[in-house]
């Protein structure tokens, strides 16, 4: 029995088709993974925060130079902006909503961890504009990580910084968002793992 040549074709792209499906999903997984345990770690971790640490002397870790104390920030980071707390909770959804869309086109592990980290990050600080005082979209944010002459932050903030950091990386080394990188890269040898 023979088989159509113009059939072979057909099934190699069918397949190649349901390979990147598969390796999409696990892309996304990936995304997912991480935000999950972004978004738990900075959610238990000002859980334990405001329950040990609120109203109470700072605690120190390497001397002054790094503290544990909670402190409720209205505004953005380096406490800029505390009297326009309703417009960091409409950056944080926007944030929340771009990476949503983003990531129907992710086909990159790299990207797919620094979305992640971005992703739970908003989420985590997003949780506290929401449901915290003084009220719903005007929460302030639990910062409890003191580093002296520097800033008071917390997990959100420092995988929001990791994520943003990451995708400068992944933008400076010509990685896009499905994987692919720019023919001059490709043509120079420059390989760079999607």
């Amino acid at each position: 029995m023979t088989t159509s040549s113009s059939s072979q074709p057909q099934r190699e792209t069918a397949g190649t088709e349901a390979g990147a499906r598969a390796l999409s999903k696990s892309h996304l997984a990936a995304l997912l993974a991480a935000a999950g345990l972004t978004y738990a770690l900075d959610l238990g971790s000002k859980f334990l925060a405001v329950s040990r640490l609120e109203n109470h002397e700072p605690v120190g870790v390497v001397g002054r130079v790094l503290t544990l104390q909670v402190i409720r920030n209205s505004g953005a980071a380096f406490s800029m902006g505390q009297a326009v707390t309703a417009v960091f909770t409409a950056i944080a959804l926007a944030v929340v909503v771009v990476i949503v869309r983003a990531s129907r086109k992710l086909h990159s592990l790299p990207w797919a961890l620094a979305l992640g980290l971005l992703l739970g990050g908003a989420l985590g600080n997003l949780t506290d504009r929401i449901f915290r005082a003084p009220g719903v979209f005007r929460g302030h944010v639990v910062d409890f990580i003191s580093v002296q002459h520097f800033a008071v932050f917390n997990l959100a903030d420092s995988a929001i910084v990791c994520g943003g950091a990451l995708m400068i990386l992944l933008s400076f080394l010509g990685v896009s968002l499905d994987g692919t990188a720019p023919q001059d890269r490709r043509d120079s040898g420059i390989v760079v793992p999607g």
